[in-house]
């Protein structure tokens, strides 16, 4: 099993939501991030006052799938939340070593 951990523009979270499940991806989660990459942030201008934001709002993804799937769901969050624009965003993969659904007990791929 794979961990997909995605960190996207909030903007495009209806797209790569939509992209995922047209591929049967069953479920993720959601998290509001603050972060910054290569750009150290932006600057804003705010009633005509220039100011830096060192911290850019993102929302990481985070979705466990089986080994087969893991680069279909890259590429697919690739394509989606893609905008050709300095801070898209990053894909990471990890190994999944367990996972466990709590109501069932079921464990493995089978928990997915």
């Amino acid at each position: 099993m794979k961990f997909v951990i995605a960190v996207i523009k909030p903007f495009k979270l209806d797209e790569v939501r939509d992209a995922l499940s047209a591929i049967g991806v069953q479920g993720l989660t959601v998290t509001e991030v603050k972060g910054y990459g290569r750009q150290k942030g932006q600057s804003e201008i705010y009633r005509g006052a220039e100011y830096a934001v060192h911290f850019v709002p993102k929302l990481k993804l985070e979705i466990a799938v089986d080994d087969a799937a893991s680069a279909q769901v890259v590429d697919t969050v690739r394509e989606a939340a893609g905008t050709g624009q300095i801070g898209d965003g990053k894909v990471f993969v990890l190994d999944l070593e367990q996972a466990v659904r709590i109501r069932t007990g079921e464990a493995g791929g089978e928990a997915l």
